[in-house]
């Protein structure tokens, strides 16, 4: 009876690992075909989404502000969360250097990407609040464009009531 559980134990153990060994297997060669992409190019392997993220990020280097847009936001909604915290956090480095660019031009029109960036890193550290990186480019943003403080009204202190002298018995008792 002894033998039996053993074997068991040792099948179980040899199964646990077997799967293990697989789900890694499936992983690194993702990773190698990630990485053939990369040394590729762009345009290699348009149906992974690092591919896409990488043709993103090389239409942004580019100077193809719209184009290098629409593909981060379409990465926004990807499915793997590393993803889409990158995606959120290039979108809003994006939109920090257009209105970066916009602001050395024309003044009044780089708020609106300012004010995105601010956004898309708030997003970012909703999610991932320990991001070094998207906290540094916040506070870069917010101070290009700072946050309106809210003013708070402060009550009037209350008029001192007036004390009138009661002719009344027990006028006291009648109080509260």
């Amino acid at each position: 009876m002894k033998r039996r559980h053993v074997h068991l134990a040792f099948a179980a153990a040899t199964l646990a690992l077997a799967a293990l060994a697989t789900t890694r297997s499936v992983a690194l060669h993702h990773a190698e075909r990630v990485a053939a992409v990369i040394a590729q190019g762009p345009d290699a392997a348009p149906e992974l989404p690092e591919a896409r993220m990488l043709h993103a990020l090389a239409l942004a280097d580019s100077g193809a502000f719209d184009d290098a847009l629409l593909e981060l936001k379409a990465l926004t909604r990807s499915e793997d969360p590393e993803l889409r915290h990158a995606a959120l956090y290039n979108l809003g480095n994006l939109q920090l250097r257009e209105g970066l660019r916009r602001r050395a031009t024309r003044p009044e029109e780089a708020l609106p990407y300012i004010e995105l960036a601010k956004q898309h890193y708030r997003d970012v550290l909703r999610t991932h609040a320990e991001d070094w990186d998207a906290r540094y480019n916040l506070e870069r943003a917010l101070w290009l464009a700072p946050e309106e403080e809210q003013v708070v009204i402060e009550a009037a202190p209350p008029v001192p009531s007036e004390r009138a002298i009661t002719t009344m018995r027990g006028g006291k008792a009648a109080l509260p």
